[in-house]
C-alpha cells in the first residue's frame, strides 16, 4: 500500500519479497569497474572515479553502475576496481522495484567501506535519480535495505521511521504480471510527481502529507495521495487485528483510486484485479508507479497455490533485505 506517497513525504506500507539481484564481485587493480550480466546482453568497462557520464553508457543497465559510480565520487565515498557479475530474480519493468534492488545491491557491491540503513538506501534513490532523470521516491530503495522476513514495513516518508508489521500467517501474497512493461522514464510519473508538488504549493505546505481530505476534494491526483495516506494507517490496523476482508477492501479501494484519480492504471492492470477477485482474493491492486507491470493480492495461504497457478501469477514471500555474502555462504 501507498503508491506515489513516498515523494510527498508521507505513509507506505511495503514489503520485500523473495526474489533477488546478485552480484558477484572480483577485484582489479587497473582503477576500473566492468560488468556483465546473466539477463540481459551487454557488457561495461568504466573508471571507477566516477568521471563518465552515465546517460552516455551503453547498454542502459550499465547506467545504473555508472550512476553508482558517479554518486560514490560525490559524497566522498570510493568505488572498488571489480568486475561485477549481475543475476537477478526480480522481473524487470514489472512494478516490483527490479531498478531499486539493482542500485542498492550495486553500491554494496562498488563501495569500498561499508554502507548501511538509511545511507545505503538514500544513496540507491539518488542513483536512479542520475541513472534515468525519474524523480522517484524512497520507498522502494527502504524495503531493498531494511525488509524482514515475515513483516510488511511501515514506513514514514518524513522521518524515514520504519516499523515492521507482522504478516498474519494464514495469509499469502500472489502477484500477477500484466505482461505490459512499465519503464518510469518512458511513463507519466515524472508529471504526477510535478501535479503534486503544484497542487502543495497552492495550499501553501511544503508537501502533500499536511493536507486534510476536504482540502483536495476537488483535485483528484492530490485526493489520492492524501487518502491513500489514510488507507495505509488503516491497512496496517487491519492486518494487526487479522481483519483480512478489511485489508481487501482497503486494497480495492486503493486500486480505483489509482485508476480513477491518479490515473495511472490500464485495462490489463485492472482485468487481473477483477479475476483476483472472482479466483477468492479478499483483496488486489495495481503495485508500483502504475502504467503496467503486476497486480498484487491478498489470498488465504490454502488457496495460494491454486490462484497463483489459474492466472499465471507466482506466491511470494516478504523476505529480508539487503545484505553482502561472504564467499563461504
Amino acid at each position: 500500500m501507498g503508491d506515489h506517497t513516498d515523494y510527498q513525504e508521507g505513509r507506505c506500507l511495503p514489503m520485500t519479497i523473495d526474489r533477488s539481484v546478485t552480484i558477484a564481485c572480483a577485484a582489479r587493480a587497473d582503477g576500473r569497474v566492468g560488468a556483465t550480466s546473466r539477463d540481459l546482453p551487454g557488457s561495461i568497462d568504466l573508471p571507477a572515479d566516477g568521471t563518465t557520464d552515465p546517460r552516455s553508457v551503453d547498454p542502459v543497465w550499465g547506467r545504473t553502475i555508472a550512476a553508482v559510480l558517479r554518486v560514490l565520487a560525490d559524497h566522498g565515498r570510493g568505488a572498488a576496481a571489480r568486475d561485477l557479475d549481475v543475476a537477478s530474480t526480480v522481473p524487470i519493468g514489472s512494478g516490483l522495484s527490479s531498478s531499486a534492488a539493482f542500485g542498492v545491491a550495486c553500491v554494496l557491491a562498488c563501495a569500498t567501506s561499508p554502507i548501511g540503513g538509511r545511507e545505503l538506501a538514500l544513496l540507491a534513490q539518488q542513483v536512479e535519480h542520475v541513472a534515468t532523470g525519474v524523480p522517484c521516491g524512497v520507498m522502494d530503495q527502504m524495503a531493498s535495505v531494511f525488509g524482514q522476513a515475515g513483516h510488511a514495513l511501515l514506513l514514514d516518508c518524513r522521518t524515514l521511521d520504519v516499523e515492521p508489521v507482522e504478516l498474519p500467517a494464514n495469509v499469502s501474497v500472489v502477484v500477477v504480471n500484466s505482461g505490459r512493461p512499465r519503464q518510469l522514464a518512458d511513463s507519466g510519473y515524472a508529471q504526477r510527481r510535478a501535479a503534486c508538488e503544484a497542487a502543495a504549493a497552492r495550499l501553501g505546505l511544503r508537501t502533500l502529507r499536511d493536507a486534510a481530505v476536504e482540502e483536495v476534494e476537488n483535485d483528484p491526483i492530490a485526493r489520492h495521495v492524501v487518502s491513500e495516506n489514510g488507507r495505509v494507517l488503516a491497512f496496517v490496523d487491519a492486518l494487526r487485528a487479522c481483519d483480512l476482508p478489511r485489508c481487501g477492501e482497503l486494497m480495492l479501494e486503493s486500486h480505483a483510486s489509482l485508476r480513477d484519480d491518479f490515473e495511472v492504471s490500464t485495462p490489463q492492470l485492472d482485468a487481473l484485479v477483477e479475476q483476483l477477485l472472482a479466483r477468492g482474493a479478499y483483496g488486489a491492486r495495481l503495485t508500483g508507479a502504475g502504467f503496467g507491470g503486476c497486480v498484487v493480492s491478498l489470498v488465504a495461504s490454502t488457496q495460494a497455490e491454486a490462484v497463483a497457478a489459474s492466472t499465471n501469477g507466482w506466491v511470494v514471500n516478504a523476505a529480508d533485505g539487503a545484505r553482502v555474502i561472504d564467499e563461504e555462504e
